[in-house]
């Protein structure tokens, strides 16, 4: 069975590695506590359904293959990265 893990240093590295990254807030979470904080409740609770939705509209699109649409035209990718910046 020890022959389907790596060796142990390697093992521990990508363990600790992933803990790091598992417990380190990311963009989304300093967006979100950021408005909290600033703007209040309303605004965190609007700012949590926004980036939900936009999780949400990524792992549709990554579904329907939006990636390979962007591997093979760059014009989709200018269309699609400009219409989702804020205003």
């Amino acid at each position: 069975m020890s022959e389907f893990l790596p060796p142990l240093p390697l093992l521990t590295a990508f363990v600790l590695a992933s803990l790091a990254l598992a417990i380190t807030p990311g963009p989304a979470v300093v967006y979100i506590v950021t408005r909290t904080l600033a703007q209040g409740r309303q605004a965190g609770l609007a700012s949590i359904g926004a980036v939900a939705l936009g999780n949400l509209g990524n792992a549709i699109g990554a579904s329907l293959g939006l990636a390979v649409l962007f591997s093979v035209s760059s014009l989709a990718f200018s269309v699609v990265k400009y219409a989702g910046r804020p205003t």
